[in-house]
């Protein structure tokens, strides 16, 4: 899409409503990790301490806002005493 702005032609990225597999993905896995960690009865605080990751970051990933590594990934199920297997199995969106 485009518009005439003051004589210009500016080019507009329309913000799509459409969302990317890789968006869902991140979004599920974060909310898996969310109830895990709550179900553990931990705060955000208490993960990030337990996988010596940041307490920011830790929100950033439950709010499917991280593209999280597979180590981190490990660490954070290595703090919630589960397995990785456990917290990506059956990701929707993800090749079969």
């Amino acid at each position: 899409m485009s518009r005439i702005v003051r004589g210009l032609r500016v080019l507009i990225r329309a913000a799509s409503a459409r969302v990317s597999k890789k968006q869902i993905i991140l979004k599920t896995l974060g909310e898996r990790i969310r109830e895990a960690r709550k179900k553990k009865g931990f705060t955000q605080e208490d993960l990030a301490h337990g996988s010596n990751i940041d307490r920011s970051y830790i929100g950033g990933v439950e709010r499917g806002e991280r593209n999280l590594s597979f180590d981190k990934l490990c660490q954070i199920a290595h703090a919630l005493h589960t397995d990785v297997a456990a917290l990506t199995k059956d990701l929707p969106g993800w090749p079969r």
